[in-house]
């Protein structure tokens, strides 16, 4: 079983950097997990010269995947201001049919969610068991970031926007392998939160009158359970990755690009599944906050 997993990831990634990995990149992003050993695999193995490219990491553990494959790390922060990264790979906890992913698994999400956000384009790269029709339907929990000071207080705001699993366990820090260590610290030396919910979060195609999606009755929609608990103080991020894809949020000169332009998906048989993003609305778009300030016309 595990050997077929494996097997699953290393197929999913060769398809997804044979697809996408770009002719002369500047910069490349490079997530965290598992499937990404797979991926930076498949660069070093696909030919192309990556000799003047910079790896962008996100976080201390993708950074010595980079290193010991003998590519050239560049930290998020030495990228040059206009500077965007022209693709960037990385795994999910959990992908819903929108492409919305839960990540945040390996406590890596806030770094995560600055490369992709950066990135022309994410792609995502899963084995099988992270296909779901809804998030939140195997993943038990989403993962929070959070200031260690603000932690409790986060945790009881959570409860108040319905945070509870089918069988009542709350949200909770999350803990060390070894009960004496205390609470997982991120690369920023915050604390992950895991916050249960009572049911798999809708997709805006989901609201109706009777579930607006908006916590009533325990029924979230993806993005506005996102919305909610960023605005909570002390959340420095939240392991939802939703909202327009790279290529709408440029076109549209709108903050966004966290959700995959394409997720690939190895599955049980030795196949690799590709799912695509579907198209968000225009009129979606518009809502978010623009990338350009506007500047106020004179009279």
């Amino acid at each position: 079983m595990a050997a077929d997993i494996e097997a699953a990831k290393k197929a999913a990634a060769i398809e997804a950097v044979r697809n996408h990995f770009p002719e002369n990149p500047r910069f490349v992003g490079i997530g965290s997990g598992t499937t990404i050993v797979y991926v930076v695999e498949a660069i070093k193995n696909s030919g192309a010269d990556v000799s003047r490219v910079g790896f962008v990491p996100t976080g201390y553990q993708s950074k010595q995947l980079i290193i010991n494959a003998g590519l050239v790390p560049i930290e998020f922060d030495a990228l040059p201001d206009s500077v965007m990264i022209d693709v960037a790979f990385d795994g999910a906890d959990e992908v819903d049919e929108d492409l919305n992913c839960i990540k945040g698994g390996g406590a890596c999400l806030y770094q995560e969610k600055l490369v992709a956000m950066r990135a022309k384009s994410f792609i995502c790269v899963a084995d099988y068991r992270k296909l779901q029709s809804r998030l939140v339907t195997k993943w038990p929990t989403i993962p929070i970031e959070v200031e260690p000071k603000a932690a409790r207080q986060v945790i009881q705001r959570l409860r108040m926007l319905g945070s509870r699993s089918p069988s009542g366990a709350a949200p909770m820090i999350r803990e060390g392998h070894m009960a004496k260590a205390g609470p997982i610290k991120t690369d920023q030396d915050f604390f992950i939160v895991d916050a249960p919910f009572p049911h798999p979060l809708m997709i805006s195609s989901d609201c109706t009158p009777e579930k607006l999606g908006n916590g009533e009755h325990g029924y979230w929609e993806v993005e506005q359970l996102a919305k909610a608990i960023k605005e909570i103080n002390g959340v420095l991020a939240v392991g939802l990755f939703c909202g327009p894809t790279g290529p709408e949020a440029l076109a549209a000169q709108v903050i966004g690009g966290q959700r995959p332009v394409a997720c690939y998906f190895g599955m049980a048989d030795g196949t690799v599944s590709l799912r695509r993003a579907r198209e968000k609305r225009p009129s979606i778009i518009a809502k978010y906050p623009p990338l350009i300030p506007v500047r106020a016309t004179e009279d």
